[in-house]
């Protein structure tokens, strides 16, 4: 297992953003793509799946939104192939880890985000699943994000699990 430790300065007060997690050691880690991105993974695609699944951990530096709004705009992400909204299959739900409120969705469907944020180009991919998580601390609250081909979610589900349940928050 790798351990990581993300100590983020925050303005002139340099402040540790203190949240720690332990990855898997099947997933790479991967350069992040922007400063907004704190960690970023590879998940190993499932055999047959085209591509490996991406997880994500933002910090916003104490902001970012609402849960709510974050759930909203993740759930706005993926298309349904029967016209469906995405809303009536999101599964959603809320729990305590390590004395974190933490609340989850889970979304199967054709993945449409954004290719970068503000971009008129969006991702078409098809057969995909997103379960993301809004972890709430006192220095505000951690995004995480994991997009990918729906069997290779699948098959890194107990990883998923165990990412999640290593999650610790230190201020």
């Amino acid at each position: 297992m790798v351990r990581f430790v993300m100590p983020l300065i925050i303005s002139v007060l340099h402040l540790a953003a203190g949240l720690t997690f332990t990855a898997p050691d099947t997933w790479k880690k991967v350069a992040t793509s922007s400063s907004m991105r704190v960690a970023q993974y590879a998940l190993p695609r499932a055999a047959g799946d085209t591509q490996d699944a991406e997880l994500v951990v933002y910090y916003f530096g104490g902001s970012g939104g609402t849960v709510e709004a974050n759930i909203e705009r993740w759930v706005g992400q993926m298309q349904q192939p029967d016209g469906r909204p995405s809303s009536a299959v999101a599964k959603r739900q809320s729990r305590t880890i390590n004395g974190l409120k933490v609340t989850l969705v889970d979304v199967p469907g054709t993945y449409v985000a954004e290719m970068t944020p503000g971009a008129s180009q969006r991702h078409n991919s098809p057969n995909f699943h997103l379960r993301a998580a809004v972890i709430e601390t006192s220095n505000g609250p951690y995004f995480i994000k994991l997009t990918g081909p729906a069997k290779t979610i699948a098959a890194s589900e107990k990883a998923f699990e165990s990412f999640l349940a290593s999650v610790k928050f230190a201020p």
